[in-house]
């Protein structure tokens, strides 16, 4: 796959001074536009739903620093970037438009009805009924 590529650099995650010598943080750059394994429409959605992760360009960049090694951050953002692809792939099934039932109506109103009662009682006494 030429559209995946994996960049390694140096991290600010744990390891003290080990992380200012070795190249632990790994980045994967997934070239969206020229991906040959996706259909235009799969192209598409993935662009719409990713768009804030992917540049102008059309690359999408997935970054991990967070363990002390290369490879445990290798692993990270190759599961980070298949789920991320995984879930702009999956379809969100339309909503069904559905009546709000009378009996929620009518409890509705009756807890409405209550409520003002009991507002409507806290007014001021008339002087008769002192």
């Amino acid at each position: 796959m030429r559209e995946i590529q994996f960049v390694y650099g140096t991290s600010s995650g744990p390891g003290g001074q080990h992380v200012n010598k070795v190249a632990t943080k790994a980045t994967l750059r997934f070239d969206l536009f020229n991906a040959s394994t996706l259909t235009q429409t799969q192209k598409y959605r993935i662009a719409t739903v990713l768009a804030t992760r992917i540049n102008k360009v059309g690359i999408l960049r997935v970054t991990s620093s967070k363990h002390r090694s290369q490879r445990a951050n290798k692993d990270i953002v190759v599961e980070r970037f298949a789920e991320l692809i995984r879930q702009a792939l999956k379809r969100v099934p339309k909503r069904k438009k559905t009546k709000v039932p009378r009996s929620s109506k009518r409890k509705r109103l009756e807890s409405k009805k209550r409520r003002g009662e009991a507002k409507r009682g806290r007014g001021k006494i008339p002087p008769e009924l002192e």
